[in-house]
């Protein structure tokens, strides 16, 4: 819930906001549950931070910055503190602020009006665990953004994504496999379950996602395989790919962790 983290794919992290509620599979060990009940408290309430919800304006060095990592920026139960939140990304254009959601349906409806084609600061991603939560891609692609991107973590199927699958029902159709990869995304991360109730990852499935990225020449990064102890196994194959987002326009592949052999 602090500046300090121990995420490869990020510099800090901040929770404006914490709590929220399981809606998939990737959801059944996440650490924010485990920490909040051992606190003492609901982790399925969401409620406002009393202590880092400014914490960008004091810091002064630019950092990149994983956002709600304790909950989902776009989940219902913050509407009447998100306008703030963006009030604290907008005037702090020296961080780079990633935003992460399982819920990509909301995003559009959610942005500041201010948003055109997409704050310079500011990357959106989804979580993609398995197959059928491809769905999320499409709601992402839709949206402008400088860098849109995936984490497939926990990664508990194999994922094509060539073959996007729909949920019915969405109003966006319920076969878009047209829509393919390499359509808008920029980023790919990967990686295994930590602690005592992991479940393993399939290291041919985490191949396959970095043989789709190299071969649509998108960054890919591996974060870690699974095991009880987050950040082990930090290498696939031999080789460490810390890949990195650049913006679209023009600017190259902002790779800011080399990838090489281990």
């Amino acid at each position: 819930m602090a500046y300090e983290t121990g995420i490869s794919w990020t510099e800090a992290t901040w929770n404006p906001f914490t709590g929220c509620h399981k809606i998939s599979t990737g959801c059944k060990n996440c650490y924010m549950f485990t920490a909040k009940a051992r606190y003492g408290q609901d982790p399925s309430i969401v409620v406002r931070s009393k202590t880092t919800f400014d914490a960008p304006l004091k810091w002064k060095e630019p950092k990149l910055i994983f956002t709600c990592s304790w909950s989902d920026f776009f989940i219902s139960d913050a509407d009447k503190w998100r306008d703030e939140a963006w009030n604290v990304i907008r005037a702090t254009p020296r961080h780079t602020y990633q935003v992460l959601t399982k819920r990509p349906e909301r995003i559009a409806a959610h942005l500041p009006a201010d948003w055109g084609e997409g704050w310079p600061n500011v990357w959106l991603g989804v979580s993609v665990e398995d197959q059928e939560q491809t769905w999320r891609i499409p709601y992402l692609i839709e949206i402008p953004a400088k860098v849109l991107f995936l984490s497939c973590e926990p990664l508990l199927s194999a994922i094509d994504l060539h073959a996007v699958t729909m949920r019915d029902g969405d109003g966006l159709g319920a076969d878009l496999t047209h829509i393919g990869f390499g359509t808008g995304i920029d980023w790919v991360i990967v990686g295994g379950e930590s602690g005592p109730s992991f479940r393993p990852l399939d290291l041919d499935h985490a191949r396959s996602l970095r043989d789709q990225c190299v071969a649509a020449g998108i960054p890919f990064f591996y974060k870690q395989g699974a095991g009880l102890k987050p950040g082990m196994n930090t290498a696939l194959d031999g080789v460490k790919w810390r890949q990195m987002p650049g913006l679209r326009q023009g600017d190259d592949v902002r790779e800011l962790r080399a990838v090489g052999a281990e």
